[in-house]
């Protein structure tokens, strides 16, 4: 019996967010949210099949954690509160 832990982050399951929690999370409207990601200034959208598409959970909580340490000028292993 194989007891190993595997903590390779490729095996963690993939969670998606529809645009309505995307722009209840990062406070940017619809548009902003596809023209930035056209862009490649927020994470792209996952097409699911048809027309449904939803991001990548993870992408989105880190870019949400980018801006914040951005916006304190904080480098982003820092703990120290101001």
């Amino acid at each position: 019996m194989n007891t190993a832990r595997n903590d390779d982050p490729q095996d963690a399951p993939v969670e998606y967010m529809r645009l309505p929690k995307v722009i209840e999370l990062v406070g940017l409207s619809q548009s902003t949210i596809y023209d930035m990601a056209s862009d490649g200034r927020f994470p792209k959208q996952v097409k699911l099949g048809g027309r449904a598409v939803a991001w990548v959970k993870s992408e989105v909580l880190q870019w949400n954690r980018d801006k914040l340490v951005a916006a304190r000028g904080q480098s982003p292993d820092s703990n120290e509160s101001r």
